[in-house]
């Protein structure tokens, strides 16, 4: 079996990691195409390298722009790849502009797609993440969901026919990876100038378009950071940065102490040692629940609600209208006492999946 796996951003890289594990342990042919969507080092090839990846067999250099560039320069630049591959599978990761471009690329090519973290749903259409995962689902042959709450949404879109349960392969590389930092017993490394790793501190992130393309909602949320009662360790996306600069807005002030976005192993090492997570990132409030961190999330709603269970995961979409008091308790809040369960899986998605590619492969794709 060959499979071409198209990636382009940080999240899919960290998902990448065990699938392509899972391929080289199956002994199938597995072609990896690097979008560059995120093309900064530290958004991309530290992973890579930090994650024991095999180089990309194919870098496409798309870049920055807007999302209709994006999205169509990857897709003009992936369709002469496939053409000229014509892989068993072409599988697509979560819910960027390079997740899109690929199904599309594939779907006019006749070839099978299958959509790891297929049936998320935010609810939220001013969101491109939603746009993405919704348009790729319905376009996709095997949609590999992560949960039961993913399934019933594809069931009740009419996908159910397409649709499998697989587990979620962050799970996979989130819980092994934190075995191993835990075993090392050694503090965080790379936190911000001003973050004690041995004192509790609060880890932060801030990247969606919602939260920084508006100067005013960015400004109060930067504000609300800086209220914060414990040092605050903020990973600043390079999103963030050039959207505070070109706003005006201060990010480093008050609680706030503004650093660079971490490896990934290095992302888990900083989350088990911090107090709690403040975050906007889909992927970050996961990590937290599998991590037994609790988690703020600074959005109205969340694609895991699972983390909400027990209180492990709140959301807070605008922190200023909860009072200084209440604000600083909530983000600063001591785990719950709550049992977290396992509703993302086993940490065996990834064999799991490669299995349902092997089970699902099909000759020839009707459209």
């Amino acid at each position: 079996m060959k499979v071409v796996s198209i990636v382009g951003a940080r999240p899919q890289f960290v998902k990448l990691a065990p699938i392509a594990a899972a391929m080289r342990e199956a002994g199938h042919r597995h072609h990896i195409v690097h979008t560059g969507q995120h093309y900064d080092a530290a958004l991309s090839d530290v992973f890579f390298s930090g994650l024991s990846i095999p180089d990309p067999d194919t870098h496409l250099g798309v870049g920055s722009g807007s999302h209709g560039a994006q999205t169509g320069g990857v897709l003009a630049a992936l369709d002469p790849v496939l053409e000229r591959e014509r892989p068993d599978w072409v599988l697509v990761y979560g819910d960027t502009n390079s997740t899109l471009a690929g199904a599309l690329s594939a779907v006019k090519q006749h070839l099978p797609v299958a959509h790891l973290e297929a049936g998320l749903r935010s609810f939220n259409r001013r969101m491109p993440e939603e746009h993405n995962r919704v348009l790729t689902d319905h376009a996709a042959d095997l949609l590999l969901a992560p949960t039961a709450e993913a399934l019933r949404h594809l069931a009740h879109e009419g996908l159910e026919d397409r649709a499998v349960l697989a587990g979620d392969v962050m799970v996979d590389i989130c819980l092994s990876i934190g075995e191993r930092v835990r075993a090392e017993g050694r503090p965080p490394a790379g936190l911000p100038d001003g973050i004690d790793p041995g004192a509790p501190y609060l880890l932060a992130t801030l990247h969606r378009a919602e939260n920084t393309d508006d100067p005013a909602r960015l400004t109060a949320l930067a504000d609300a950071l800086a209220d914060l009662p414990l040092p605050v360790a903020l990973l600043a996306h390079p999103r963030l940065l050039a959207r505070a600069e070109e706003h005006g807005v201060k990010l480093a002030r008050g609680a706030v102490r503004v650093g660079e976005p971490l490896p990934y192993a290095g992302m888990v090492a900083a989350v088990l040692g911090a107090h709690g997570v403040v975050t906007d990132s889909g992927g970050l409030q996961k990590e937290a629940y599998l991590l037994g961190r609790p988690c703020t999330t600074l959005r109205p709603e969340t694609e895991w609600p699972e983390t909400l269970t027990g209180g492990w995961n709140a959301l807070v979409p605008r922190p200023w209208e909860h009072g200084a008091a209440a604000w600083a308790d909530l983000a600063a809040r001591p785990a719950p006492r709550a049992a977290r369960g396992t509703p993302y899986g086993d940490g065996q998605a990834a064999a799991r999946t490669v299995r349902l590619l092997e089970e699902h492969q099909v000759t020839e794709v009707p459209r």
